[in-house]
């Protein structure tokens, strides 16, 4: 069975590139020692993880969009790490709204 993998680019960043299994969930793989991405209550309700994302994802759940109205008001950019279904290379971005 072939396993694609996707490459996550943390941009204007030293974190390294890391590469992942399709639709692999980043909270469980990024960590303060290889992203600049914290993670808080991993199940997208704090906001900790908010990350301006560029690379072709699934739209956000309507949960996820409610937080992202939150915390980033109209930014189409701006996803929640813990949530996106990775499916494709992705640059990430940290969120200094």
């Amino acid at each position: 069975m072939n396993i694609q993998h996707n490459t996550i680019n943390f941009t204007q960043t030293h974190y390294q590139p890391i590469s992942l299994s399709r639709h692999e969930k980043l909270s469980e793989y990024l960590t303060v020692q290889n992203s600049p991405v914290l993670f808080g209550c991993r199940t997208g309700i704090c906001g900790t993880c908010l990350v301006l994302v560029q690379g072709d994802i699934p739209p956000p759940s309507e949960e996820e969009k409610e937080i992202l109205e939150i915390f980033a008001p109209g930014n189409q950019q701006a996803r929640l790490a813990c949530q996106i279904d990775l499916i494709n290379d992705i640059e990430i971005k940290t969120y200094a709204g």
